[in-house]
């Protein structure tokens, strides 16, 4: 057990001589125990030293070391799911050195990724895909390749994972689904009977008695049928597994998962089975960190460790701390639900992550946590809307997007009173592009009956989501992760004019419309070109009248956004303008054509001309393209 997180690098020789699972599975099982505490050390040192997540890979350490020891890696197929549990992974498939890098632009990816090694079979992000995936590989792969989809209990909540499940029941396909049971949500304890029953289900003899006796009894349909259902029964007494025995799956578990010599013993067993397996396996999250076991949810993830100052320098207590977006919007649902009852607040397993744990605590009645679920969150939400309930709905941007269908089907059809709270929207640094919220501009624009707003600041952002609740139609507010540039917050909520902007500077020949939290670049930019500014609050409806005065006197409209290009707020005031037959060159900036990779927030809005620098660069350049294609028109009309 590890209290402390080491700040230098631990000395592990045998897992130095790890560079592959081939030589992983050179070892003897014996030495398998040490292997497991080395590896654990090491993650926590480079975790400390990088910051990312780690409860979840402490916690399947084991599991990790024990599949990549019976299975032939990378020929067979090893599914991840979620993917913020695969740094034990990374490190044993040869990467080990490359850890002091990860999240960090330029190194390796938080997540399974297939372009990065030939180990990662299936890029991830999102929960609840790896059965589908790994379903998919077995059938488009050899009889003798086998397949391996590990998913935790949490990301069975989602529907996808049991639409997975019934598929491969009804295929036959041979694989296997380790369900990783983390936070005992499924079963309560490992030991005792269950654990002997686990073995039995597991071995060799109970494995190839239930193969022979399912050829000889299959030629009779009704003994067959009577020897399934009482095994169902028995399995029933003794595991929870028979819903999976009901999808078509053979059960077997609970194991220990962190018993190396029974999760090495289990799986070499199952490997030779056919047809769909199912193994239950119960772990602990931070398994080996004291401090993350005791509080699993506080050490998901870790912050880089910083050095310890050689002097303790005190703290001025004039620093003011900023709060993040996500409490801002926190502080105003429990401020609304105060003032009016019809507020319920639902997320899709996003409560910490979305500012909602005050809010769960002070109207418990009135919060839904659905699990990872997001196209239920948002057809409950319709349906609160349906009985004159004002529901709010807290998700990240990312993960919207598999709620598309239902935004656009029960909500913005029947025109019903939702609340869109879109977290992390825009680049979101570090977790990289399966986690940007790059493109809810776009697939939300198109939608009738929604408006939409882009808050540029703290107090924006908590006018505009009591706004957009006072709206009576679907609406939302989208925000970034992290904190603002610090403006004060005023307690009192005011509905501000929907579809209204707001003039923050005037100038000349350039005007910047601005969409969200790029207005303070904007303004820096701005005050060397000498050019107006607008912050647009709101991206459907544009304020249409305030644009034709800009059009009319400027020379260059800029329109600024953290969303991609390509459909967004600046495609918008590009398709008002030809709908009026107004001629003004407009130069769209956002986000480009392409994935962007992790990395900081700040170098990757430089990276790609979102700064400062870059936006005044940018509109440098379209002005000299505008000044030559003048002189050109000028000489030829000589």
């Amino acid at each position: 057990m590890f209290d402390e997180i080491p700040r230098t690098r631990p000395q592990t020789p045998l897992l130095d001589r790890i560079d592959s699972p081939a030589q992983l599975r050179a070892l003897d099982e014996r030495q398998l125990p040490e292997l497991a505490s080395q590896l654990r050390e090491y993650l926590l040192y480079c975790v400390g030293q990088t910051g990312g997540h780690f409860g979840a890979g402490l916690g399947v350490v084991e599991l990790t070391i024990a599949l990549h020891y019976i299975y032939n890696t990378p020929d067979d197929r090893l599914v991840w799911d979620v993917g913020h549990q695969t740094y034990p992974h990374k490190i044993l498939t040869g990467r080990r050195e490359e850890m002091l890098t990860i999240r960090q632009q330029g190194g390796l990816s938080g997540f399974p990724k297939r372009s990065e090694s030939p180990y990662d079979t299936f890029g991830v992000g999102h929960s609840s895909t790896s059965i589908s995936a790994a379903l998919g590989m077995a059938l488009g792969s050899p009889d003798e390749r086998k397949v391996v989809a590990v998913i935790g209990d949490g990301a069975m909540t989602a529907g996808m994972a049991f639409e997975a499940l019934n598929h491969a029941a009804h295929t036959g396909r041979d694989m296997l689904v380790v369900l990783n049971d983390n936070r005992m949500s499924i079963s309560k304890n490992v030991g005792g009977l269950a654990t002997y029953f686990a073995k039995i289900l597991a071995s060799k003899t109970y494995l190839s008695m239930r193969e022979g006796s399912r050829r000889i009894l299959s030629k009779i349909p009704k003994a067959w049928q009577l020897a399934r259902r009482t095994e169902e029964h028995v399995k029933g007494m003794i595991t929870p597994g028979t819903l999976f025995e009901e999808l078509g799956f053979n059960y077997v578990g609970p194991v220990d998962g962190h018993n190396l010599h029974d999760m090495v013993h289990t799986l070499r067993n199952l490997r030779g089975q056919r047809g769909p397996q199912l193994l239950h396996i119960v772990t602990t999250k931070g398994k080996g960190f004291g401090p993350a076991e005791e509080d699993p949810v506080g050490y998901h993830a870790l912050n880089k460790l910083e050095p310890e100052p050689k002097v303790q320098v005190a703290v001025s207590s004039s620093k003011r701390k900023l709060p993040k977006y996500q409490d801002i919007f926190g502080q105003w649902l429990c401020d609304t639900a105060e003032q009016d009852e019809r507020l319920i607040g639902i997320t899709p397993a996003m409560c910490e992550g979305s500012g909602m744990v005050d809010f769960a605590e002070r109207f418990p009645e009135r919060f839904h946590d659905v699990a990872i679920a997001e196209q239920h969150a948002v057809t409950l939400a319709a349906g609160l809307a349906c009985e004159g309930q004002k529901p709010v709905v807290a998700i990240y941007s990312t993960f919207l997007q598999r709620g598309y269908d239902q935004m656009v089907h029960d909500v913005a059809i029947q025109d019903l009173d939702v609340t869109f709270a879109i977290d992390r929207a825009g680049l979101v640094g570090e977790d990289g592009p399966t986690h940007a919220g790059s493109f809810d501009l776009t697939f939300m624009r198109c939608l009738p009956n929604l408006v939409i707003a882009a808050p540029s600041d703290e107090n924006e952002c908590r006018q505009l989501l009591f706004t957009a609740y006072q709206h009576e139609g679907p609406a939302a507010v989208r925000y970034p992760r992290g904190t603002g540039p610090g403006v004060e917050i005023q307690r009192e909520m005011t509905a501000l004019p929907i579809g209204k902007a707001r003039m923050m500077r005037e100038g000349n020949q350039v005007a910047i419309l601005n969409f969200g939290t790029l207005l303070e670049p904007a303004m820096a930019a701005a005050e060397k070109l000498g050019a107006t500014v607008v912050d647009m609050r709101w991206v459907k409806p544009l304020d249409e009248v305030l644009i034709d005065q800009l059009a009319a006197s400027h020379q260059l409209l800029v329109t600024l956004e953290e969303n991609t290009i390509a459909g967004g707020a600046g495609s918008a005031v590009m398709e008002y303008l030809n709908s009026t037959g107004t001629l003004i060159p407009l130069l769209q900036l956002g986000l480009p054509d392409r994935i962007i990779e992790h990395g900081k927030h700040p170098d990757l809005l430089a990276g790609i001309g979102l700064d400062a620098t870059g936006i005044e660069h940018s509109i440098h350049r379209r002005l000299q393209q505008l000044d030559d294609k003048h002189f050109r028109g000028q000489a030829a009309a000589l």
